[in-house]
């Protein structure tokens, strides 16, 4: 097995894309994400997913169960499965953050370059993995 060994901080901080799958396991997925000024992740529930995002770069708010947050540089944020959640960027930046869903959500190696190319794609965790 090889995992996944990376310099977190910069990949995040050089990625321009809504989302970029970049680690597939078969318990958890780490996925980098660039939400452009004035969007959103989009209000969403993980039934059976954890969730842990990141912050390194830009300002937002993250609401968790109607709770809303603001978030900057260097925060850390878990959304437990069940809840009810969104990540806005409220600044003048891209707001770049990475996350981790525990198990995975998307398939291997999903890449969307804008919100706009991720919304009505089927590509839910097939079970194939990185490894």
């Amino acid at each position: 097995m090889k995992g996944f060994v990376g310099n977190i901080e910069q990949l995040t901080k050089e990625n321009k894309d809504y989302r970029q799958v970049i680690y597939t396991g078969k318990n958890i997925q780490l996925v980098l994400m660039a939400i452009q000024p004035g969007s959103e992740i989009g209000e969403e529930v993980h039934e059976e997913h954890d969730q842990f995002f990141r912050v390194e770069e830009g300002t937002g708010e993250v609401w968790i169960d109607g709770k809303r947050s603001k978030i900057e540089d260097d925060d850390a944020i878990i959304v437990p499965a069940g809840a009810r959640h969104n990540v806005v960027n409220t600044g003048g930046k891209l707001l770049q953050l990475y996350t981790l869903y525990a198990p995975p959500e998307h398939r291997d190696g999903t890449v969307h370059a804008t919100k706009a190319d991720a919304e009505g794609k089927e590509e839910h965790f097939d079970g194939k993995t990185s490894e």
